[in-house]
């Protein structure tokens, strides 16, 4: 017998069936050991020695191969033909080694690139040794990423608190982001006016011409810059006669692009289907993995983590002649299409992203998918096909005319174009949004028949204004694309990046694009002032570049470590003495724009609202930066730091604003602002009830009303039908929801909260209960694992939405501001646990091995006068 191990259980499963009873195919679950969250993990002074831990699961699986392999002859490792595979199959095959478990039992490794019985079976046919030049890069990476995120994020918690993390790869795309930001906040929109004309042909046919020359002068987007310059000429053209001089019909061709890799991937299903990277991924996944059809589980892509653009030579032939087959023999070009990467710093020579089989078109295997499956497969087949399809042939005609009135002339041109042969088209065109170069879509309109030298009449002449528009904040598919360009980042790390800064609410997405929170901003121009090398996007590209140097052996992998340790180490130990004053100077200058925004009536914007005399200037507080006065503590001004510019927090200043009287409790209502933002306040002192501004309502336009609806959260919308228990509505941490006997579901909108009806209320929570329990956020990263505590369960230091804390058990203790995660000592820890034991009256018990997760209850809860925090149930 011989034993198989693979990544996942649902490929484990197939495999078996491919191979038959002479093979046993275990899975791992992904990695089977990782360095520990915590200091010593690298040792750069003991040449980057790496120290592994293997998890309680991992264990298991790895006991139940140490099991299997006692009666095998072998041991196949068979995990996933990238870098990541490639690492996974060394742990493996070293936590082995080390138990014993292989004596003298042949090892081999095989790649497939698809899961279907053919490359399975091939693959076995031809095994190979461990790339150790791979693995050399995956230990490389992987020791980089921990020494920067375990050297870097403490001096950010030092010299700025409420930051979270900092990662080599993360901060460069943060700060691909946040430039962008500011660059739209320094944009300066311009007056510009485009002048056209609506002829008629002799025919009575009508067209529409641009401006292109006037009296001599070319005429560009900008050549017309006020009304009255606009105005001059189309009064020209009004009296002005109107002849083609010249019409040219040239015919071009256009060509397919290459089938999907992981980025384009993710580009062009953004842009057609709007699905987020991570959701691509996840789809794209299970379509690798294999869907059960017609009985027989078979994977319907090739591996989606790639940069290769080529199919192979048997694919290319079935997709020549599935396109005979479906389009006729016309669709087939003479030669096949042959396609090389053009991405920077492309390595992982696999297949592009293509069906396993061209004969399975999506129509044909639609009721084996569900619908996100259907529409992911039916983009990667039609683009897959189309790569392989003849070129589109195009006519495309250009009219040049003129129009002349008292000696004064004007040259006008008319564009169109005719698709003579949709070629490719007919099976895919590519989206314009956020993705490649649009095919097939062309905005230019089909031109009537125009002959040269006729006279042509005019029906409207029309001169518009417009402005320019500052440049587009980033989607998720334009980000990944942009990364591409700059060689940052790989196939495989993309998803993982983006979701990282959404989960360190470094950036917000908005109608799919992505705007950075001023607590990501804060963090970028930190890094560029006082770390500005690291992240740099050509030091970022060259180091992505040399660990391709070492996948492909050129480059001794802890060489380039040293190369980077050095450097970076010092530049840590020359951090020690920068006062925080320093740094919030450097901030105040780097983030002008956001700390100190133009006010309505152009008062210096750095002068304090409240006392008039004091300077306005970040200030740094447990839960992150905030805009306070100089005067401090005769004037208290404070302001939330907001992306939004916030007049109207700062003419609110700590003045109360008066709403009106609780017809219920008689209590006075308020609107306030305070470092967290503006709030709404029923009563005083601190039994005060307080309810947050939701995001995205205008703080000048809460009036009585709104008030009240926020403060009166959460709202009982009616009993359910079936279980005559009470359903809710409320604003929780993670955005608006609906309740009901523990189950919450979200709401699309703030406004749904407000309005939503017992009826929809019903279906939306049926509807999350069909989908299953969500993973929810996780447990909150370990920063440092301190040991056992002496009642038993471990001790550690973790990173949680308000910052870092001891954990034992249920017992968090939030560490001292100026206490430094990675200082903490097992006696501190110790002390904290204690203390919080004690103030909160818990009884300090060893946690059990296996507890279950106690169910959220919906409370009101009365916030603390320092926090104004949304008087609503937490939400899991």
């Amino acid at each position: 017998m011989n034993v198989v191990v693979v990544e996942s259980p649902a490929k484990a499963k197939t495999i078996n069936k491919y191979l038959g009873s002479g093979y046993k195919v275990l899975a791992s679950f992904g990695h089977v050991r990782d360095l520990p969250a915590k200091d010593g993990s690298v040792l750069p002074d003991e040449d980057f020695a790496m120290k592994w831990e293997v998890d309680t699961a991992s264990n298991k699986r790895l006991k139940d191969i140490t099991e299997a392999l006692k009666g095998a002859d072998s041991l196949i490792l068979a995990t996933d033909p990238d870098r990541e595979g490639e690492a996974i199959s060394w742990h493996v095959l070293e936590v082995l080694t080390k138990k014993k478990a292989l004596k003298d039992k042949k090892v081999s490794r095989v790649v497939f690139n698809a899961i279907t019985k053919k490359s399975v079976l091939d693959a076995m046919e031809n095994p190979r040794e461990i790339d150790t030049p791979l693995v050399d890069a995956y230990l490389a990476r992987r020791a980089l990423d921990y020494l920067v995120g375990f050297n870097l994020s403490p001096v950010l918690w030092r010299k700025l608190p409420g930051a979270r993390s900092a990662g080599r790869v993360q901060s460069v795309a943060l700060r691909l982001v946040c430039d962008r930001e500011s660059e739209i906040e320094r944009f300066i929109s311009e007056e510009y006016w485009q002048i056209s004309a609506d002829l008629k042909t002799p025919r009575g046919d009508g067209f529409t011409a641009r401006l292109t020359t006037h009296n001599g002068e070319k005429i560009n987007k900008m050549s017309v810059t006020n009304g009255d310059l606009a105005g001059g000429i189309r009064d020209m053209l009004e009296g002005a006669s109107f002849v083609a001089d010249s019409v040219e019909a040239k015919p071009t061709r256009r060509n397919p692009s290459p089938p999907f890799t992981t980025s384009t991937l993710q580009q062009a299903a953004s842009s057609k289907l709007g699905f987020n990277a991570s959701r691509t991924m996840q789809v794209a996944q299970k379509l690798y993995e294999g869907i059960d059809i017609g009985g027989e589980t078979v994977g319907l892509i090739t591996y989606m983590r790639t940069d290769g653009v080529q199919m192979a030579p048997e694919a290319i032939d079935e997709a020549r002649q599935a396109i005979a087959a479906r389009f006729g023999d016309r669709y087939v070009p003479e030669k096949a299409r042959l396609y090389t990467t053009k991405a920077k710093n492309a390595q992982e020579a696999h297949e592009a992203i293509r069906p396993t089989g061209f004969e399975r078109a999506p129509d044909d295997v639609k009721r084996y998918l569900d619908a996100d499956q259907l529409k992911l497969y039916d983009l990667i087949w039609k683009r897959a096909t189309a790569s392989q399809m003849a070129s589109a042939e195009i006519e495309r005609t250009t009219v040049d005319i003129t129009a002349s009135k008292d000696g004064k002339t004007a040259g006008l041109r008319a564009t169109g174009s005719v698709v003579r042969f949709d070629g490719f088209i007919a099976a895919y065109t590519d989206a314009k949004e956020d993705g490649e170069q649009s095919d097939g879509d062309d905005d230019d309109a089909r031109l009537p028949e125009i002959n040269a030298q006729e006279a042509l009449a005019k029906d409207k002449i029309n001169a518009t204004q417009h402005f320019t528009e500052p440049p587009p904040r980033f989607s998720e598919a334009s980000l990944i694309k942009k990364m591409e360009e700059l060689g940052i980042g790989r196939p495989s790390t993309y998803a993982s990046t983006l979701a990282t800064l959404r989960d360190r609410e470094y950036v917000t997405i908005e109608n799919r694009r992505l705007t950075p929170e001023p607590k990501g901003r804060l963090v970028i121009a930190f890094l560029e002032n006082f770390f500005n090398r690291y992240v740099e996007f050509g030091f970022t590209a060259d180091l992505e570049e040399k660990l391709d140097r070492i996948s492909a052996g050129e480059l001794a992998w802890k060489d380039v470590l040293r190369e980077f340790w050095t450097e970076f180490h010092q530049h840590i130990d020359d951090t020690k003495d920068l006062r925080v004053t320093a740094v919030l100077d450097a901030l105040n200058e780097a983030l002008a724009p956001l700390v100190f925004p133009v006010r309505e009536d152009d008062s210096d914007p750095r002068i304090c609202p409240t006392c008039g005399t004091g300077n306005l200037s970040l200030k740094l507080g447990k839960y992150g930066a905030f805009v306070g006065c100089s005067n401090y503590p005769d004037c208290s001004f404070t302001r939330q730091l907001s992306s939004e510019g916030s007049d109207a927090d700062a003419a609110l200043s700590n003045e109360p604003k008066d709403l009106g009287i609780d017809p219920h409790t008689s209590e006075p209502i308020t609107l306030r602002t305070g470092r967290f933002g503006p709030y709404v306040q029923r009563g005083e002192g601190k039994e005060a009830k307080r309810s947050s501004i939701p995001k995205g309502w205008d703080v000048a336009s809460i009036d009585h009303e709104k008030a009240m609806a926020l403060i009166n959260l959460p709202r009982d919308i009616g009993q359910h039908p079936e279980s005559g228990k009470m359903i809710s509505a409320g604003i929780g941490r993670y955005g608006p929801f609906v309740l009901h006997d523990g189950t919450y579901a979200n709401l699309e909108t703030v406004e749904d909260v407000f309005s939503i009806g017992l009826n929809r209320a019903v279906t939306v929570i049926a509807e999350k209960l069909a989908k299953g329990p969500g993973r929810g956020r996780g447990t909150p990263t370990a920063l440092k694992a301190l040991g056992d505590h002496p009642d038993g369960g471990p001790i550690t230091v973790r990173d949680g939405k308000y910052g870092p804390y001891v954990n034992w058990g249920k017992i968090n203790a939030t560490l001292p501001k100026d206490k430094v995660p990675a200082d903490v000592t097992v006696e501190e820890a110790l002390e904290m646990i204690a203390a919080k034991a004690g103030a909160s009256g818990k009884k300090t018990k060893a946690p059990a091995k296996k507890a279950a997760k106690p169910k959220a209850k919906a409370k009101t809860t009365k916030a603390k006068p320092a926090k104004a925090k949304t008087a609503t149930a937490k939400k899991d």
